[in-house]
């Protein structure tokens, strides 16, 4: 005997389990690229930390006019001396602070 009454019934039982799987293995999912995700951001502040200190201080200015005057190797990278580099970084981490903000306050 099914707790169902009829098969109309089981058939859209069925479909609902269904549906709402696909609603849990995607949730699972993003859960855990968030959680790596935020894991990994958690470690990179003292990355974002040590940028913010460079950028704009004395020693980045002296580095800044040394490649501009061509004095560091061609197959140096230097993406932290370009001029918009660091402050687009930096402008991002913000937002993602504002982002994660938000998200902290709508988890529920």
């Amino acid at each position: 005997m099914s707790v169902y009454s009829n098969e109309k019934e089981y058939d859209s039982a069925v479909k609902r389990i269904k549906k709402m799987e696909k609603h849990f293995v995607r949730a699972l999912s993003a859960q855990a690229e968030l959680k790596k995700a935020v894991v990994a951001y958690i470690k990179a502040k003292e990355d974002v930390s040590a940028l913010k200190e460079y950028y704009g201080s004395e020693q980045w200015k002296l580095d800044f006019s040394a490649d501009e005057a061509g004095e560091f190797p061609a197959e140096l990278k230097r993406g932290v001396l370009s001029e918009d580099g660091i402050w687009d970084l930096l402008e991002e981490h913000s937002e993602i602070a504002g982002t994660v903000a938000e998200l902290a306050e709508n988890i529920g």
